[in-house]
This record gives structure tokens, sequence and C-alpha cells, in this order.
């Protein structure tokens, strides 16, 4: 297992210089508590800012260096100037506002950007003399998007991870940050990048195709010779930890403690104090509450924690002075002497404090206007060793994807969000418990570790080729290559656009030539095997270019097949029509609009093409297509599946793992199933074949694929060596 550098703009340790004395304490942050279980089992080196300053630390700074050496960890050192402008004014004051989709909060100038790309080359001279041949570098989060670039410069040969721990905004709000190339740019220096939800993955390849021009597939983008994953790993916590916490005998006293001292149920809010946690608009839902309810006077009490953060930033002030108000006045208007309806706390809180919380709430709010993930509401669910408890969680959450027990709001609408509270507070024992039993499955068995695991396991399989290497080599592994070479029944599945031949500008130009031809009966004449081209191309176009040869033809994804010269081609399935007028309609009103874009209409479906319009452009008007049919013909039974500069509308359950399903089904025991092909119309190939088959991806194709070649020419060259073996070999088994 190689090391794991994991880089991020704090260390989990906050230093402190006190009466001339130097100290170090744990950061208690939830991002940070996770990635220190998450790496607790690997050898690891944790690079990032230790909280103090060069010119605060004064002559402290060696025996800081040693003892954070001790703990495996390794600071930037930093001068305060130039860390308050990384950190204050441009990841704080732009970056955070603008990634949690709060545009008006972007200050009319910019300022520092110089002090947040000198940091970032500050941290990438620390990694790059840290890093060892074999070294995994993970970067975190938003304060160091140009890091994987730089290190990709440096470090060429090193695997590199990046996580974005907060949301991913939509290309619109996105586009509004100055500087907005360079940070796309600088995470793409990275092997891997990942984020918390689908919604979130969706949005950065949006921002690719609209921004840079880039033509990213389902969740891959080129980026010159390379290749960037974009993943979704939603973030977990170390649930075995908060549920061992809650069941000890100490803090099982507490809680019961907690819950007998207050005659009200406890609605719970634990958060940082910051504008988009949405404690605000939480007041004000629990005041329309008290309003709307009489009977939930006396009780029920809101217990509202607010953690000091960012006290030296104005709007942070500003929020802290506008909660003060509203909780006076919630206070003031509905308390009595016995009864307090909002007990607010604004100070930091232990471990054993909050597991505490948890374990004393009837119903816990966690009701962000926008959050990346939110891990107090997966440490409540973590926490509930007694099954019991509501969430009522936002919407605008990621933790909302995973999440499908708890009582779901809009923050945004205080009536609504009233009225889920009402609800909450109100459900019989049983469902409660039922949609608790629900979330701690997916909590428990989806843990931090688990995370990191998925995350680090992805990286490792994503690792870049060195310059020197062969891909036809070196991407199919050794016992592969026999395998293929040394079968004695065999079945191919051969895409073709991107395949057998390279993507043209216009797809009449892929007509094979003779060499290809030639190659296809080559391997038809192996012995006891078959060979199947398995294209979205009509049938038509398969006769005419390949109909001649002894080969199995599957046309329009397989909803045509032709196993063989003589025989007829089969429909695999029937579809209604009704829909196909006005997505014609549709398809042509684009194409008019997207010079080089034209319309190829199939027996039963349709393809959008785009190879002959310009990149940018065409990339962004075939993603406003898809969005747009996603919409209209959610009722129609068809799907749309973007390929190679082209868009797909085809019957629903017609896929080209139809015809892997038939090949497989009519093949001799022991035979060698083999599909190759390049797009997401693959994946079905790839996704049907037997335990045993061998898929493999061609360019920047799925990755779960068995093993992996650049592009046509090494497709080519392997299915060449295929049946220059079997031709040499025919004689030996012939004897044996």
């Amino acid at each position: 297992m190689s090391r794991v550098v994991n880089v991020s703009a704090r260390l989990p340790v906050t230093a402190r210089v006190l009466n001339g004395e130097l100290r170090v304490s744990r950061s208690a942050g939830g991002v940070a508590t996770g990635l220190r279980t998450a790496l607790s089992e690997r050898e690891n080196l944790w690079i990032g800012w230790p909280g103090i300053s060069l010119g605060r630390l004064g002559g402290h700074r060696e025996a800081l260096d040693e003892r954070l050496a001790r703990d495996g960890l390794l600071g930037v050192h930093l001068e305060e100037k130039r860390q308050r402008g990384f950190y204050e004014s441009i990841s704080n004051g732009v970056l955070w506002p603008m990634l949690h989709s709060q545009p008006d909060r972007l200050p009319v100038e910019l300022k520092h950007w110089d002090d947040y790309a000198d940091v970032n080359r500050s941290f990438a001279d620390v990694v790059e003399d840290a890093w060892q041949p074999g070294d995994t570098i993970w970067v975190h989060d938003y304060q160091l998007m140009l890091l994987p670039a730089m290190l990709r410069e440096r470090l060429p040969e090193a695997r590199v991870g990046f996580f974005l721990h907060v949301p991913f905004p939509p290309v619109e709000l996105f586009a509004l940050l100055p500087h907005r190339e360079e940070l796309l740019e600088g995470m793409l220096g990275a092997d891997l990048i990942g984020v918390h939800t689908n919604g979130y993955q969706r949005n950065l390849l949006a921002t690719l195709r609209s921004l840079l021009g880039l033509r990213p597939g389902i969740e891959t983008v080129r980026v010159g010779p390379r290749r960037v994953t974009l993943g979704v790993y939603p973030m977990g916590v170390d649930a075995e930890r908060f549920a061992g916490m809650a069941a000890r005998p100490e803090l099982r006293e507490a809680t019961a403690r907690m819950k007998e001292a207050s005659a009200s149920r406890t609605l719970l809010g634990i958060d940082r104090l910051d504008y988009t946690k949405g404690i605000n608009r939480r007041l004000h839902a629990f005041e329309r509450l008290l309003e709307r309810h009489e009977e939930m006077r006396g009780n029920v009490r809101l217990l509202q924690v607010a953690v000091p953060s960012r006290t030296q930033v104005a709007a942070y002030a500003r929020l802290r002075e506008h909660v003060d108000g509203l909780v006076g006045r919630i206070n003031g208007a509905f308390g009595s002497p016995e009864w307090t309806p909002v007990q607010y706390l604004f100070r930091s809180v232990t471990q054993d404090e909050l597991v505490t919380f948890y374990g004393a709430a009837y119903v816990m709010l966690v009701t962000p206007v926008r959050d990346g993930m939110n891990l107090v509401a997966k440490e409540f669910i973590a926490s509930r060793i007694d099954g019991d408890g509501v969430l009522v969680l936002s919407e605008f959450t990621g933790a909302a994807d995973e999440l499908p027990g708890a009582v779901l709001v809009n923050p945004y609408d205080v009536d609504r969000t009233a009225t889920a509270i009402h609800t909450a507070l109100t459900l019989p024992e049983e469902e409660r418990r039922a949609r608790m039993r629900r979330m701690r499955e997916r909590v428990l068995g989806y843990t931090v570790r688990t995370w990191a695991d998925e995350f680090l396991a992805a990286l490792e399989m994503d690792r870049p080729l060195a310059p020197s290497q062969s891909p036809a080599r070196t991407m199919v592994p050794p016992a592969v290559r026999e395998r293929l070479q040394s079968a004695s029944h065999l079945r191919l599945l051969l895409d073709y656009d991107g395949t057998l031949v390279p993507l043209q500008a216009t797809p009449e130009e892929a007509a094979p030539d003779e060499t290809l031809r030639v190659l296809l009966r080559r391997l038809a004449a192996r012995p006891l095997t078959e060979v199947h081209v398995v294209s979205g191309r009509t049938r038509e176009t398969l006769d005419a270019w390949l109909g001649d040869l002894p080969v199995g033809l599957h046309a329009e994804h397989g909803l045509w097949s032709r196993r063989a010269p003589s025989g007829p081609w089969r429909q695999r399935v029937r579809a209604k029509e009704s829909w196909r007028a006005p997505l014609r309609r549709i398809l042509e009103r684009f194409a008019e609009r997207t010079p080089g874009a034209r319309v190829e209409e199939k027996s039963f479906g349709f393809a959008w093409h785009w190879r002959g319009a310009s990149s940018a452009y065409g990339q962004w008007q075939a993603n406003e297509l898809r969005a747009h049919l996603v919409q209209v013909l959610a009722e129609a039974p068809v799907d749309v599946l973007e390929g190679n500069a082209v868009l797909e509308i085809r019957p629903h359950g017609v896929n080209k793992g139809l015809v892997t399903e038939s090949v497989a089904a009519a093949a001799p025991p022991g035979t060698l199933i083999v599909a190759i092909g390049d797009d997401r119309t693959d994946e079905d190939l790839f996704a049907a074949l037997p335990a045993d088959g061998i898929s493999i991806a061609v360019g920047a194709a799925p990755r779960q694929a068995t093993a992996r070649l650049t592009g046509p020419v090494d497709v080519l060259a392997l299915l060449d060596r295929i049946a220059d073996r079997s031709a040499n070999s025919t004689a030996e088994r012939t004897t044996v």
C-alpha cells in the first residue's frame, strides 16, 4: 500500500504561543476528524498550515516542526499578511460564497488573488520536497484549487487526487467567478476529482464544456494526452466511534439527565455560525411554529448551538448580531419564567457534549441553505443507538441524496419548514423508528473509511502512464493478453466508431479501409471464433460497409441484428412512434442553430451529430439539447445517451447489452466473450458480459473495464496479434 500525502489548507491541529509557551491542540472540525480516522490505518503524511503565522511563531518554529513530525504532520509556514489574503479574502471572501451559490456576496473588487496563487505555490514547494516515488497525493478543497496543476507540472509521474468538500455550483454561477478558467485548469491537474453528489458532478462537467470547451464523457474528460476522472464519493462519518461514545455509561446517564431536566421536547441545531447554515431562517420557522400551534408553547424548545467561525470577518459579525436579535425576539414574545423557547449557546462544544446533545434531541434540525454534504446529520444518526429521533434535513445538502428517512425541507420556504417541524414532532413512534432504521443502515454501512478507501482505490486504478510506456502493452495486463490469444472458443463483440476506426468529422468518412476488412476476415477465420460488430449505425450502413464479411452485424445499438451475410435482419423489440415527429422537430431546430451539426434518422431512433461543429459551442448546444430532451421526453419510451460528439435517442430497453446476452446464450460452455468499446453506449456491452468475460475500454471509456487501449490503432494491433496467434497455433491444437 503506497503512502498517502494528504494535503489540506489546515492541519488537523492548531498551534498557539501563549505566554511564551508553544501549545498544539487538536482541531474538532468534522472533515478534519473524518480524514484523521480514514487515514489512521494507512501510512500517511499530512501537509497543511498549522494555524499560526511565522511572525507569531517567533523562535518556536523548529520545536513546532519536531512536534508535528512526531504525529506524521508537516507544516506549510506562511507570513500573516499573505495567509490572510489567501484565506480570508479569496478562499472565504470569494470562493466560499460563490461555491455555495451566494453571488450577492461576491465583492465588488477582487483583491489578493496573487496571495491565493502564491500560497498554493508554497504548498506545491512543500509537497514537492516531501514526495517520494510511489506516493499518492490527495489534495483537499477549494482553498487549494490551483495546487493539482502545479503538482502535475513539477511531479508528472505522481498520482494526484483532488476532493472538493463543498458544492460545485451550476455553470451560470461558477461563470461569475474571476479567474474561473485558472481554477478549473488547476483542478484538472489531478488524475481524479471527487465530489459528494451526482448533481455536483453534472455541474462540473457542464462547466468544463462551457468555459473550457472540453468534451467530457459520463465521468471522464480528456485534457491533452491525459484522462481525468470525475467521480462521486459521498463522505461518511466514523459511525462506529459515535455509536461507541453514545453507548458509554457516563454519556447515557448525561443524556438521560438532559432529557429529564427539560420538560420540553428538544429541537436541536448544531452549526458553525455561517450564513450558509440557514440559522436565521430556522429561527424564523421555529417562531412560525409557535405562532401557529399554541399547544407547542411550553412543550418544545430549540437548543441552538452556534460554533464561532471567522469572527474577524465583518459579514460573520453582522450575522451574529442578527441571530442574537432573533433569539431575543422569540424568547421575549413567547417565553415565560418557567420556559425559554430558544436556548442559545454561542461556543464550541466537546465531543462528549455533542453526543449527549444528539442523544437527547427529539428532532434534529439540519437546514442550511447550501451545504456540500453536512456531516452533522450523519453524526446524529450514528449516535442514535436507541433507534429513535427524527431528522429534518435541507434538500440543499449533499446528505439529502442519501438519507431517505429524513423529513426534507426547503429552508427558503419558512411556512413549509414550520409545517415540516410540526410533522417531525408529531410522527408516531413506529414511523420515527422506521425512518431512523433506514438512515442508520446507510450511515453505518458507508463510513468515512469506506469513502476514503473508494476514492484512493479509484485513484490507484487511474494511475497515469509514464510517456515512455506503450499503452497497448501496459494497459492490457499480460494475463489478459494470454487469455485473448490462447482461448479455444472466442466471441468478439466490437464497437465500430472510435474503436475499429477513428472518429471522423462527418460519420460517412469512417468507412472501413481494406486493411480493416482483411483483419475482420482473418479473425472470423480463427477456429471456433465468432466476430460481431455492434454499432449505433443503421443496418443499411453496416450492410454497405461490412455486409459481405463473415461477421455478425448489430445495428442501432442492438435493435437490429444479423448473424450471417445470408441471414435476415431481425428486429429485437418494437416501439411506439408517436414521439418521433415532435422529437425530429426539436433536433432539427437545434441543428439549425449549431453550424456543423446534423440529424440522422434511424428506423426507430435518432442521432444528433455535432462532430462538424466547433468544439466549445457544439458541446454547449449538445448539453442544452440533452437537458431539454430529458425534460420533454420524460414520459416517452426512449433513452437519451451521449456518445463521442453525438446524442443518441433510442427506444427504451434497447442497448448493446442485449447483443452480449444473445451471443453469450448461444455460445458453448467455456467460450471466452470479449467486448471492446469507447463510449457510454458500450458500458451496456460491458455490463452484460459473463463473470469471466473481458471488457476492453478504448480512450476515455468507462473505468470498470478489465483493460484499456488508447485508440483504434492499438485495438487493431491487439486484434492482429490474436489473429496471428490463432494461425500459428491451429496445427498444434489439431494435433493435440
